[in-house]
């Protein structure tokens, strides 16, 4: 990819260049579409109309070094940093060292989705939970706000922090793939000019794949970035038909099982866990509502899972199993309340003085953090 110049058109939907002379490559649009899209004003890639109009999404040839080098530009601008993170995923959220290439700007953490958490959790709480993450990871955040981009919950309140701290500043909005950072974006695009859905938003990881940007009302600009792909999530495992199980659109109901120790749940055919020690408790899992969690012996789950995965055990089909990564295990001993994390899928809330282990597919993480609610 190009650095960019005045005279070079850019796709509004996902900031790549637009070309008409390589097909398979980046910002692919046909010459007559180009035309269509100038006299328009409505210029899209192949790859986002295709997305737009019939969900479809073609692969592209990005990797970390072009989202590594929007993000190395940061560092020399003088700008404010509104960092989007997923409250349904915080840990897969979480950009290591992102605090080495803001530089001195200043960081507005963004906890987006918080739609997606049971009303009955204060968000005072769920603010500060957030921010103590970011803060374990380095960064100190000026400021910490809540919001749901999709039911354009709290954008009032952001856009008057926004306003706040960029003090005629530019605005760059940063985060992985999939923490909803176009939506929000367009969002702000709504509430500010009446202008609908300009960019495009979707739950295949990497829809935006340059920089775009928004002119604000001082001559000042809002960059969308690429998202920074994080391999780690299950979102990058999963067939592309099951992403609705990692990107849940409605509020989590948590589903309480009370295990005894020696005691499995498996989480569809992707992802498992068991309670190895401990006594009798009441464990909370915290996945989309979609998701079929069966409850079976530890002592059987081996055989359990190899007679039934991909047919009772679903998702994904038997044959899509055979696709992908066998299930690794991940052991954790906790002496205090802790969520064990399935990266990009969800939680189960374990309590004091247990011992368990947490399987997913090889590649996605597996983690203990402080228990969320």
């Amino acid at each position: 990819m190009t650095e960019s110049s005045d005279d070079e058109l850019r796709c509004i939907g996902c900031g790549a260049i637009i070309q008409s002379t390589d097909p398979q490559g980046v910002g692919y649009t046909p010459q007559s579409a180009i035309e269509k899209g100038l006299k328009n004003n409505q210029l899209y890639c192949q790859r986002c109309f295709r997305l737009r109009h019939y969900n479809e999404i073609a692969p592209v040839s990005l990797n970390d070094d072009d989202f590594l080098r929007v993000l190395n530009q940061i560092g020399n601008q003088d700008a404010l940093i509104v960092y989007v993170v997923d409250v349904f995923d915080v840990s897969g959220s979480l950009i290591p060292g992102l605090h080495r290439f803001v530089g001195k700007n200043p960081v507005l953490l963004v906890g987006n989705k918080e739609d997606l958490l049971p009303h009955s959790l204060r968000r005072s709480k769920l603010t500060d939970w957030v921010r103590q993450q970011a803060n374990a990871a380095g960064l100190r955040p000026r400021d910490t706000v809540l919001v749901s981009a999709k039911k354009r919950h709290q954008i009032d309140q952001l856009l008057d922090k926004i306003d706040h701290y960029r003090q005629g500043k530019d605005v760059y909005v940063v985060g992985v793939t999939n923490v909803g950072k176009s939506t929000l974006i367009n969002a702000i695009i709504k509430q500010r000019s009446g202008i609908q859905d300009l960019i495009t938003t979707s739950r295949f990881p990497g829809t935006t794949l340059d920089k775009i940007e928004i002119p604000l009302d001082d001559g000042h600009k809002l960059i969308d970035t690429p998202g920074i792909v994080h391999e780690e999530q299950m979102a990058h495992i999963l067939p592309p038909k099951y992403l609705k199980i990692v990107a849940p659109q409605r509020e989590i109901k948590p589903r309480t099982y009370q295990l005894n120790a020696g005691q499995t749940l498996f989480l569809g055919a992707i992802a498992r866990f068991d309670y190895v020690v401990g006594s009798r408790e009441g464990f909370e899992a915290y996945f989309d509502n979609g998701l079929m969690i069966h409850r079976t012996k530890l002592a059987n789950a081996d055989h359990f899972y190899q007679k039934h995965a991909g047919q009772l055990l679903t998702p994904p089909t038997r044959t899509e199993l055979a696709q992908m990564p066998p299930l690794e295990h991940h052991e954790f001993s906790v002496t205090h309340k802790s969520d064990l994390v399935i990266e990009g899928l969800g939680w189960i809330t374990v309590p004091a003085n247990s011992s368990v282990v947490g399987w997913a597919p090889k590649g996605v993480a597996v983690l203990v953090r402080k228990a969320m609610i």
